[in-house]
């Protein structure tokens, strides 16, 4: 049995209930408290910016040894920007949707003054602090997000895997790349996080850790300021409790207003499920959970439909993977041949693979890349409203891994926006997800109906 949260809750001052971490007490956020019910305790005058961020930095305190999802924690820009949120919102200055909210900020993503370390200790001693915000931290800032650290990441974003632990299993990955922002959200360290993806590195960490994951459609969140692994399939993202705190996050890091729109009724609801691929590749339990999930869908009312995958599925992963060596070699070739030794073995041989591909096979990758993206495009063209599929293979698999990003990687390689959320616990109780997939450009839409989808269900504790 898998050791990790256990059920002994106690409330503190704002409502928020203890758990046990790997023997230790700290704090958990309940799922209710969202970031919108967080605001709104901060208008009525029940919560201030700076009782939440003390809340946080005590968590983070307590539990960070064991857990070890951040870098470097900044205790007193947080505690000062804290309390000049509070002064602006007793004068009636709220910046943004974010006003007062403590944020965690994957560390391959630049923080003004903070050193990017992207999981290498050779960067953390050599590279000087970052002179600017990368474009989404500064919009976070606009939005009124406090910035209160950086996150772990596994070593530039790729497959080996970080010393954080899953706050649900101590021997158990918390999935990568995104590791800390998946850990610190699940123990309740922090509302939401900045994660990246490029396979599976929001989707995946966020179904380990039992949280809510959005990687929108490629190129709706700037990439500036943000260490590239493949700059043709990286997408920054949000890591969160609710679905609701997903587009709350995806406002503020894009600086839009959210398309407003009712949430549609389950009955008004047509949802494809990807057969194959995906499911020869799933661990019963997550084939029973999906079922369950699904049956729960169609009694509310939802249409669901069998889609088999266009044929291009067959070999999306090998191109994935090629595309991705090759444009991650391209960045860090120089670096590589200086500095070999400071890079893992598995981000070691992905470098050496993308540094022997040939332009031709590298050339004949993109326009795969392409026909894929097309025939996903036109799936979309009978009225479905999203698709849907497991968001990991199984639940947390142990610590030597990050875990198989399969599921993940062909909406990367697409572009696609997705969105996931758990839907129950393995025998272990360890979390299980779904992973809802929208068309092009339709990030707003596939919120709406992923938020129908995660009020049907249970919360998972």
């Amino acid at each position: 049995m898998s050791k990790g949260l256990l059920h002994e809750w106690h409330h503190d001052t704002f409502g928020y209930r203890g758990i046990r971490l790997f023997d230790r007490t700290i704090f958990s956020m309940e799922p209710t408290q969202s970031i919108s019910a967080l605001r709104a305790a901060m208008k009525s005058g029940t919560l201030t910016s700076t009782a939440l961020v003390e809340q946080c930095l005590a968590r983070i305190k307590a539990g960070d040894g064991e857990l070890g999802a951040w870098v470097s924690v900044d205790v007193g820009g947080a505690r000062a920007d804290a309390e000049r949120a509070d002064k602006e919102l007793a004068r009636g200055v709220v910046h943004g949707v974010l006003h007062g909210i403590p944020i965690g900020i994957k560390d391959i993503v630049d923080v003004v003054g903070t050193v990017t370390g992207a999981g290498s200790a050779l960067r953390m001693k050599l590279e000087a602090p970052a002179a600017r915000d990368a474009t989404l931290v500064a919009a976070l800032r606009r939005a009124g997000g406090i910035i209160i650290g950086k996150t772990v990441t596994t070593q530039f974003a790729c497959f080996d895997p970080a010393l954080t632990r899953n706050p649900w299993g101590a021997d158990r990955t918390p999935g990568g790349s995104s590791s800390g922002s998946a850990a610190a959200v699940a123990a309740g360290m922090v509302p939401a996080a900045i994660g990246s993806q490029t396979g599976g590195s929001i989707t995946r960490p966020a179904a380990y850790c039992g949280v809510c994951g959005m990687k929108p459609t490629f190129q709706t969140v700037p990439l500036d300021g943000v260490i590239p692994v493949a700059p043709s399939l990286d997408h920054p993202g949000p890591i969160t409790r609710t679905v609701g705190d997903l587009r709350v996050m995806l406002q503020a890091m894009t600086e839009t207003a959210c398309v407003e729109s009712e949430l549609p009724a389950m009955s008004h609801l047509k949802l494809g499920r990807l057969r194959h691929f995906f499911e020869d590749r799933i661990d019963p339990q997550v084939r029973d959970a999906l079922d369950a999930t699904i049956e729960r869908f169609v009694s509310a009312g939802a249409t669901m439909v069998d889609i088999d995958v266009p044929s291009e599925f067959s070999d999306v992963l090998l191109h994935h993977r090629r595309i991705m060596a090759t444009e991650a070699a391209l960045w860090h070739r120089e670096r590589f041949r200086n500095h070999r030794d400071d890079y893992g073995p598995r981000i070691a041989s992905l470098l050496e693979e993308g540094l022997g591909t040939s332009l031709a096979d590298y050339s004949a990758s993109k326009a795969h890349q392409l026909a894929l993206t097309k025939a996903m495009a036109a799936l979309f063209q009978h009225r479905i409203d999203a698709l849907l599929t497991p968001a990991a293979i199984g639940p947390a698999p142990d610590a030597t891994t990050t875990g198989d990003p399969c599921m993940n990687s062909p909406w990367s390689y697409t572009g696609l926006p997705t969105v996931s959320f758990p839907i129950g616990l393995s025998t272990e109780r360890l979390p299980l997800a779904i992973q809802l997939v929208g068309p092009h450009r339709h990030d707003w839409q596939l919120l709406n109906v992923a938020e129908v989808c995660e009020r049907l269900l249970p919360p998972v504790a």
